[in-house]
C-alpha cells in the first residue's frame, strides 16, 4: 500500500529531503539580468573556450556539478546517483558533462520541467532509504537549443514576439538525508497535457494547461491553498504562459495573483533586454532556483515555496510531422 500518497499524484516525504547545496553557471546575458548578483559564475561569452556549442554546453555542466560538491566538501564516492538531463537529443550535454564523475547516473528528459523531475526522484529515493546523497542538474544553451529546435543562428531567422529565449546556464542542487534546509516536503508528479499546440514559438501557451493541471492538483492532494505559500513559482512560461496560467487557475476557482510568478520572466529584464516572452529553456528554472530562489531560502526571506517546473515534450522530428507539443509540470514543495 502506498502509504505516503496523497490523493493520486502527490506524495508526501516522512523524512523531508535536505537540498545542502547548490551552485549555478549562466551566459553573459543572463549575467546581465535583474539576478545577476546570485549566480556563482557568469560566463564572458557563449562559447566558452570550447568549438561547437554542445560542447560548451557540457563544459558548464561538468563544472556546474564540480562546483555544487565543491560547495560542501563531497567526493564522488559520497553521491549515490546523479539525475541529470538538457535539450539536446540523447541527452549529450548532461552524459558529456559528467562522465569522468563515476557515480550511478540517470539520464532524463522532461525538457524544461527536468530539474524538477530531478529533484522529485532524488528526494523519493532519499526518503524510501535508497539513498543519502543525489544529484540534481540540468542545463540548456540558446545557441544548441535554437540550432535543434528552430534555425542555427547563423540564417538570422527572424524570432516572434510570442518566442522565448533559452537560458544559457546550467543549475546543480545536491539532495540530502540530513542537513539544515530547506527541506522537500512534497512531490506532485504532472501528468501529459495536449491541448493540440503546434507553435514552436509558442512554448508558454503549450505548457501552461500542464501547470495549472499539477498546480491544482496539489492543492487538491494536499489540501493546501495559494495562500498557504510565501510563493508559487512556474519554470518557464514566460510572460504569456504565466497570464495563461493565471486565468486558468481563476477560472478552477483558485487565486494566485498574489503570490505567483515564473522563472522566465525573473531572471531577464523584459524592458531593457531582448526576449520578447521571456526566458525558457532547462536551465532556465535551474539557474533560477540555484541562485535567487536558494538564497531566500537560505536567509528565511521565504519560508514555503510551492516549485513547479513545466516542460513542452517535443523533438525535432515531432515538430517535423507536424505533431502538437505535449506539455508537462512536475512540482515540489520546499520549506524552511
Amino acid at each position: 500500500m502506498a502509504e505516503k500518497k496523497l490523493g493520486k499524484q502527490t506524495v508526501k516525504l516522512s523524512n523531508p529531503v535536505s537540498i545542502s547545496s547548490t551552485y549555478s553557471i549562466v551566459g553573459p546575458k543572463e549575467g546581465e539580468g535583474p539576478l545577476a548578483k546570485y549566480f556563482d559564475m557568469i560566463l564572458e561569452d557563449e562559447a566558452w573556450g570550447e568549438k561547437t556549442w554542445e560542447k560548451t554546453e557540457a563544459k558548464i555542466v561538468k563544472e556546474c556539478v564540480a562546483g555544487c560538491l565543491g560547495n560542501e566538501k563531497v567526493a564522488n564516492a559520497d553521491i549515490d546517483y546523479l539525475f541529470s538531463g538538457d535539450l539536446l537529443n540523447q541527452c549529450i550535454s548532461s552524459s558529456f558533462g559528467i562522465r569522468e564523475r563515476d557515480i550511478p547516473y540517470y539520464g532524463l528528459f522532461g525538457a524544461c520541467s527536468t530539474f524538477v523531475e530531478a529533484m522529485s526522484l532524488g528526494a523519493m529515493l532519499i526518503d524510501g532509504g535508497m539513498a543519502d546523497n543525489v544529484i540534481a542538474s540540468t542545463s540548456s544553451h540558446f545557441c544548441s537549443a535554437e540550432k535543434q529546435f528552430r534555425f542555427p543562428l547563423e540564417l538570422g531567422t527572424q524570432r516572434p514576439p510570442s518566442s522565448q529565449w533559452t537560458v544559457t546556464g546550467s543549475g546543480t542542487a545536491l539532495l540530502s538525508s540530513g542537513g539544515e534546509g530547506p527541506f522537500i516536503t512534497h512531490v506532485t508528479t504532472g501528468k501529459i497535457v495536449d491541448m493540440g499546440i503546434k507553435d514552436a514559438n509558442n512554448m508558454g501557451a503549450a505548457m501552461a494547461p500542464a501547470a495549472v493541471d499539477t498546480l491544482y492538483t496539489h492543492f487538491k492532494d494536499t489540501g493546501r491553498a495559494p495562500s498557504d505559500y510565501d510563493l508559487i513559482l512556474t519554470g518557464d512560461l514566460g510572460v504569456i504562459g504565466k497570464k495563461i496560467t493565471n486565468e486558468l487557475m481563476q477560472s478552477r476557482g483558485i487565486d494566485m495573483k498574489n503570490n505567483y510568478n515564473d522563472c522566465g520572466c525573473l531572471i531577464f529584464d523584459g524592458d531593457k533586454q531582448d526576449t520578447h516572452a521571456g526566458g525558457s529553456g532547462c536551465g532556465c528554472c535551474a539557474t533560477t532556483f540555484c541562485g535567487y530562489i536558494y538564497n531566500q531560502l537560505k536567509h528565511k526571506k521565504f519560508k514555503r515555496v510551492l516549485f513547479c517546473a513545466t516542460g513542452a515534450l517535443m523533438s525535432p522530428t515531432t515538430a517535423q510531422q507536424n505533431e502538437s507539443i505535449l506539455g508537462i509540470a512536475h512540482a515540489v514543495s520546499i520549506e524552511v
